[in-house]
């Protein structure tokens, strides 16, 4: 199996279908211009102060035009940096 470890300060971010988003108690109102998405973290970079922040399994909200997609054995990633992470899914 081939894994994808990022360098310095970026995270690869598994999407998470808009169903599994509507179940935590961020709301997102229509209005907005670019809805943030939401994504599982699956790896970390290099960077030690964004390892202390982010980890593999947080959920985060991103904005919709960041990151680069990556296909990793029939599955899509995204490849964001710090500066697009806007959140942490608490809870």
């Amino acid at each position: 199996m081939m894994k994808l470890k990022p360098l310095d300060d970026r995270v690869v971010v598994e999407r998470l279908e808009e169903e599994e988003t509507k179940k935590g108690r961020i709301i997102i109102p229509d209005t907005a211009k670019e809805k943030p998405r939401v994504g599982k973290v699956v790896a970390v970079g290099t960077d030690e102060d964004l390892q202390d922040k982010v980890k593999v399994g947080d959920k985060i909200l991103y904005g919709k035009y960041v990151g680069d997609e990556v296909e990793l054995e029939g599955k899509e990633y995204l490849i964001v940096q710090r500066q697009d992470i806007l959140a942490i899914v608490v809870g």
